[in-house]
């Protein structure tokens, strides 16, 4: 009997323990908690952001060219980004200016400073590079380069401007369609996940496209064969050089 009360007593005793602890264990500033009772709805407001699918390779390899082509857009997008800037700043200004001499003034001092600080960076991009430039150009201005160039200057001045592009195989009048062009769909996946890693300053598009939309029927798909196709044929160039 003494026994079994024995074993009562040290049973009572470890349950008090137990929900000494269990008491001990609760926060103490539950003002930073939220209570919600059966049948309440809790809603919390979160800042909206989107979660970009992990990429889809056909092949190790493949990472490589789309690691190539990211430095592209990197070295692309803040020309872009800065022409945008400037012509935004421009059409403010002029909005301001009533005198037509005074407008045509200001538009020459503008166009000569963006030329002066266009001019050099762009000859020494590619021939990659420069298409980037022009697609995101139209993605930032809303406007062609072509366009931009003939309300600045002259159609004529346009016209020149688009006739040495295409000595490099280039056309200041491409546009920037990220739905249907694969290029376009690759710069603008390299720009989304640069701006969540902050690895480039974002900049509203000017153009209405939907990416969640988009990069879902792609199923993020990186499709890198174009680059893939000029890298050979850049390297069967090489060879007949040394073999001549």
């Amino acid at each position: 009997m003494k026994k079994i009360l024995y074993i009562y007593i040290i049973l009572i005793s470890a349950l008090s323990f137990s929900q000494i602890k269990e008491v001990d264990s609760l926060p103490f500033n539950v003002d930073d908690y939220v209570f919600v009772k059966p049948g309440d709805t809790l809603t919390v407001n979160l800042n909206e952001f989107s979660l970009l699918p992990k990429h889809k390779f056909k092949s190790k390899n493949d990472i490589r060219y789309y690691l190539w082509f990211r430095r592209k857009v990197y070295k692309a997008y803040p020309f872009a980004q800065l022409a945008s800037q400037r012509l935004d700043s421009l059409n403010t200004r002029l909005e301001r200016i009533q005198s037509k001499r005074k407008r045509k003034k200001y538009t020459k001092l503008v166009q000569n400073y963006i030329e002066g600080e266009f001019t050099n960076q762009i000859k020494k991009m590619t021939t990659t590079e420069g298409r980037i430039l022009i697609k995101l150009i139209h993605r930032q201005t809303g406007l062609t380069a072509f366009q931009n160039i003939k309300d600045l200057r002259s159609g004529w001045k346009a016209f020149w401007y688009n006739t040495t592009a295409n000595v490099f195989k280039l056309s200041l009048k491409t546009e920037y369609h990220p739905e249907s062009d694969n290029e376009d769909f690759l710069i603008e996946d390299v720009l989304q996940r640069a701006f969540q890693d902050d690895k480039l300053k974002h900049q509203t598009s000017k153009l209405t496209f939907n990416f969640d939309e988009i990069i879902a029927i792609r199923k993020a798909e990186v499709n890198v064969e174009h680059y893939k196709e000029m890298f050979a044929k850049i390297r069967k160039k090489k060879k007949r050089k040394k073999k001549k």
